[in-house]
């Protein structure tokens, strides 16, 4: 019995420990990779702390009793036949039977508890810990980490700077030696990027950075420069450091330069500087469309979402909402600038929304509304703006007025009377929206009264047209399909007088009296119509109208439209009325537009021509002017083919190779012009460009670097263009009888 205990309290202690094993495993592999992409150490202990304590809620490896031990042996085991549980009682409680079953069960539990393992997922987490180890490994192998570094940050890989004494005489004494080399770089602090100090003298760093370069020498020197696009910067000498700072604004190349006590001067190689713009904010509007409209009725709200994204923080994003109000010469605008409640200054990836309500815009019909979101990141001192593209929202009219022509003037001979059906609309419309506030007497009368003005409008529209009284016009609209027999029990005492001189003053309101100016005056009031010659006036009063035959139909046809609205506002339905209403204002809204006379405007006012100069055809004193001009394109390159000339020359002496002051002034404007080609393919022209400023600097060259650095000059320079042209060749007397006896033969 003791064995099989003892076989059972293993068991239970192995179970934990894999449960342990597979919690830590877990939490292990997570941190490690946690502190291969960040580079935090805490982070990864927080991290795998957080994820052990997650686990160990699911695995709970201080469960495992040695009761449940015994029942597991139970479900593995079958020929202990769920005896596993008598081991763990005392011998002195069984009886003899089940004494025998527990000898029996210990027995076979040494016998075969070597074929059970404990349940875990050991297998699992060990993968999950070699896979987060191996990715880790080859990250930092390769030299990837997204996260942990910045996208500008240099490489931390010591490269020792070494100078060439530009004199290749015998030194007296040893050149000094740089003992301590440091570039110290300080971001703007707009981009939250700390500083960085390292021996590398490669610059890789944001527009605006400012760099302190830091040598120390072993010897004492007199001076030292940092030398950059033909400049040389001087380095000032502070406590045994000589140093220098800039503030990087261009991609370019630079190098170092001191004098020794001996008056020798030593250079070091190139290194580049390569300057990252500070990008535009990326803004985007999304969730609309690039014009929307709205009916009045409708709920004039835009929804919509804007994705900014920048690549150092957003700074500021409003909404510029302009409102257009009117048309033509009297169109206004109102600008208004929109604020996002949700906005966080700071952020690099920001996803807003906004609602804009039309109402709350002040916007009415026919208004139009034109935005755009606008963002502003943190750089400074300039910051960089960006927009997105302008969207379209407008409330529809109720008629619509396509109505445009380019560079006209119009004289508008309709009457005001004409705006007065859109008034009528809108009572109707408000009439409408107050029944169920209106006592049903009080809705009838309101609505007979907005018939009355209908009836007067027409009446005011037919005499303008031509009809002098209400009997013509109903004599000559009896073959229309409308019943108009209720209209005329209306109307019948406006048929009563028909001598006076205004059938409609006694209905006619205020704003009627201020607009008659712009109707047709009556013969006895108006001396002479100065565009009389250009209308239709006839004797026939159906034709004494201002409008031609076309447009004449068109107002009959509003005429008609008015009598049924007129008839359904009599009877009490406004509803109805409301379409034929509508029609009416649409068609004198064409008619309004149509009859006008348009009087082009003259761009161009040319001087008076003298009547006894006219058609003579002398042209004596005419003179032509002519202007010759020969326009050269800029050589970009001339530095560097002069300087491939010189190096031919200097190749082709090859025993006696001397460079003089102004060849070393060609190769440094010629290196000025590389330099330009070298900032974008630095790995094709750098060390070319490294060439040119040695041999500048009267650093001795061997004679196979002279012609490497022909060769790489004459890689610089473009492609020709070609040049193609016919060259005469000389005929033999052989071809030229030839010729002849072929021309002959034809």
């Amino acid at each position: 019995m003791s064995s099989g205990y003892n076989i059972l309290v293993g068991f239970k202690r192995k179970w934990q420990v894999l449960l342990w094993l597979e919690t830590l495993l877990y939490g292990v592999g997570t941190s490690i990779l946690i502190y291969t992409l960040f580079s935090k150490i805490l982070l990864a202990v927080l991290v795998a702390i957080l994820i052990v304590g997650v686990l160990l809620i699911f695995t709970k490896p201080w469960k495992p009793s040695l009761e449940s031990t015994a029942s597991y042996m139970d479900q593995h085991l079958d020929a202990i036949e769920y005896s596993t549980g008598l081991i763990l009682i005392p011998e002195n409680e069984l009886s003899g039977l089940a004494r025998i079953q527990q000898n029996r069960a210990g027995n076979i539990l040494v016998e075969k508890y070597k074929t059970v393992q404990p349940p875990s997922h050991l297998k699992w987490s060990a993968l999950f810990f070699a896979l987060c180890l191996g990715i880790g490994l080859f990250l930092n192998t390769i030299g990837i980490f997204p996260f942990s570094q910045n996208p500008v940050s240099p490489q931390n890989v010591p490269d020792e700077i070494v100078f060439i004494a530009t004199d290749s005489s015998t030194a007296i004494t040893a050149p000094p030696k740089l003992i301590k080399q440091e570039l110290e770089i300080k971001y703007p602090a707009y981009t939250r990027i700390k500083s960085v100090i390292t021996s590398d003298m490669d610059i890789k760093v944001v527009e605006g950075t400012k760099v302190t370069w830091r040598l120390e020498f072993d010897k004492e020197i007199k001076e030292a420069f940092v030398e950059s696009a033909g400049n040389s910067y001087a380095m000032k000498f502070t406590d045994g450091i000589y140093f220098g700072g800039s503030e990087m604004r261009s991609s370019g190349f630079y190098n170092f330069k001191f004098i020794d006590l001996d008056d020798k001067a030593h250079v070091s190689k190139l290194y580049p500087i390569e300057v990252i713009k500070d990008k535009s904010p990326e803004t985007q509007i999304l969730g609309i469309k690039q014009f929307t409209s709205f009916e009045y009725s409708e709920d004039k709200k835009l929804a919509f979402r804007t994705k900014i994204t920048d690549d150092f923080g957003i700074g500021d994003a409003y909404i510029i909402a302009t409102v257009s109000k009117g048309s033509g010469e009297s169109v206004k605008f109102r600008e208004e600038k929109l604020k996002f409640s949700n906005l966080q200054i700071g952020s690099k990836d920001l996803d807003l929304s906004k609602e804009i309500d039309l109402d709350k815009m002040k916007m009415e019909p026919g208004d139009e509304l034109y935005f755009y979101v606008e963002a502003i990141d943190q750089k400074r001192p300039q910051k960089n703006v960006s927009r997105s593209e302008t969207y379209f929202a407008a409330i529809k009219d109720t008629v619509s007025d396509t109505f445009a022509v380019e560079g006209t003037m119009g004289v508008d001979l309709m009457p005001d009377y004409f705006r007065s059906q859109r008034q009528l609309i809108i009572d109707t419309e408000k009439l409408l929206k107050d029944k169920s506030k209106l006592s049903a007497k009080e809705y009838k009368s309101r609505s007979n009264e907005l018939g009355f003005d209908q009836k007067v409008l027409r009446i005011k529209y037919a005499e303008f047209m031509g009809d002098e009284t209400e009997e013509v016009h109903a004599a000559e609209g009896d073959g229309d399909d409308h019943d108009h027999e209720e209209e005329h029990d209306h109307d019948h005492d406006e048929h009563e007088d028909h001598e006076e001189e205004d059938p409609l003053a006694k209905y006619t309101h205020k704003h009627d009296h201020e607009n008659e100016h712009n109707l047709v005056l009556e013969e006895e009031k108006k001396e002479k119509d100065p565009l009389e010659e250009y209308l239709h006036n006839h004797d026939d009063p159906e034709e004494s109208t201002l409008f031609t035959q076309s447009l004449k139909s068109k107002l009959r046809q509003a005429l008609n439209e008015m009598w049924d609205a007129e008839l359904y506002l009599r009877l009490y339905k406004p509803e109805k009325s409301l379409p034929y209403q509508y029609r009416a204002l649409k068609l004198i809204q064409e008619i309004k537009n149509s009859a006008r006379i348009y009087v082009h405007r003259i761009g161009f006012d040319p001087p008076p021509i003298k009547e006894e100069k006219r058609l003579t055809g002398e042209i004596d004193k005419v003179h032509g002017f002519r202007k010759t001009a020969e326009i050269t394109e800029e050589d970009t390159y001339k530095s560097i083919r002069l300087a491939l000339n010189r190096l031919q020359t200097l190749i082709t002496a090859r025993e006696k190779i001397e460079v003089a002051e102004t060849d070393k002034q060609l190769f440094r404007e010629a290196a000025n012009e590389l330099a330009i080609k070298a900032i974008e393919k630095p790995g094709k022209y750098l060390a070319t460009l490294q060439q040119l400023k040695w041999i500048s600097e009267d650093v001795e060259i061997p004679y196979e670097a002279l012609i490497e650095l022909q060769q790489g000059l004459l890689l610089a320079l473009p492609a020709m263009p070609p040049n193609a042209f016919k060259k005469e060749q000389p005929l033999s007397e052989i071809n030229e009888l030839l010729l002849k006896e072929l021309e002959i033969n034809e």
